[in-house]
């Protein structure tokens, strides 16, 4: 028997004012599988992510994460603050900017959800910050300020802050456009490592090489929709569709060709 697939998104709606940005979207993520959206900005890659973790509210629809089931739409009852904080616990976001905390070091920034989350003691948070911060090749900048990092540290350090909780899942949204082309290859290794771990993840990202290498499935998305999916290189390789083929010619074989940077949607 196989097993539950460890996200599952149903019939997922999301409008903003009179703009629908995702129409209908239905997908399924198996455990320990990496999975890529792909497509043109303004899509509704970004959006699609943050319904999976309830950043934002979708408008129909229902997303499972693990045991985690919400229903949305009308009359729907929407999770609580506590229930809410639990399950974002779950499902760590990495977003394309880092959001670190400026006034703690590297090492404080990854000890402070486990322990004001996750009530670890400040002993335990720390063993495993260091850890993770070796994990991700940062041992020697513990004691910095994200003032004194790179991005690609910064980002580096965002990845251990979002695994020091100990998620089950995790997303990555652009984690890498907002950094200089010679950073982007750190934080991509990182990825590729836990993708490699059997981490469940995925990745909103315009590294269209990488997504072949890295991701079981690619999604392609424009206009709201799902227009084409299935395993990586056949998607990027030999995409069916007319849409598909048009978006990945921008790129040239090898992803070295950038469209322009990811929008909000």
């Amino acid at each position: 028997m196989n097993p539950q697939p460890k996200i599952e998104i149903a019939a997922l709606r999301k409008q903003f004012g009179q703009l629908v940005v995702l129409k209908d979207i239905n997908l399924t993520v198996e455990q320990g599988s990496v999975v890529a959206l792909i497509g043109p900005s303004g899509s509704g890659k970004s959006t699609l992510l943050r319904c999976i973790n309830l950043l934002v509210t979708p408008n129909g629809g229902s997303v499972r994460v693990g045991g985690d089931s919400f229903v949305f739409g009308t009359g729907a009852k929407l999770p609580g603050t506590r229930e809410l904080a639990r399950f974002r616990a779950n499902t760590g976001m990495v977003f394309q900017h880092f959001n670190l905390f400026p006034h703690m070091t590297a090492l404080g920034n990854v000890m402070e959800g486990p322990v004001t989350v996750r009530g670890k003691s400040k002993r335990e948070a720390r063993e495993l910050a260091l850890t993770l911060l070796a994990k991700v090749g940062l041992s020697d900048k513990v004691d910095e300020y994200p003032s004194r990092l790179s991005g690609g540290q910064k980002q580096r350090v965002a990845i251990a802050r979002a695994l020091a909780m100990e998620p089950d899942v995790m997303l990555f949204d652009e984690a890498t456009s907002a950094l200089d082309p010679e950073l982007v290859g750190e934080v991509l290794s990182v990825m590729q490592k836990l993708a490699s771990e059997g981490m469940t993840m995925v990745i909103v990202t315009h590294e269209i090489a990488f997504a072949r290498e890295v991701a079981d499935r690619v999604i392609f998305m424009r206009d709201g929709l799902v227009i084409e999916e299935g395993p990586a290189r056949q998607v990027i390789d030999a995409p069916r569709e007319a849409a598909t083929q048009a978006f990945l010619s921008h790129f040239h074989r090898g992803g070295a060709a950038t469209p322009p940077a990811e929008t909000a949607l």
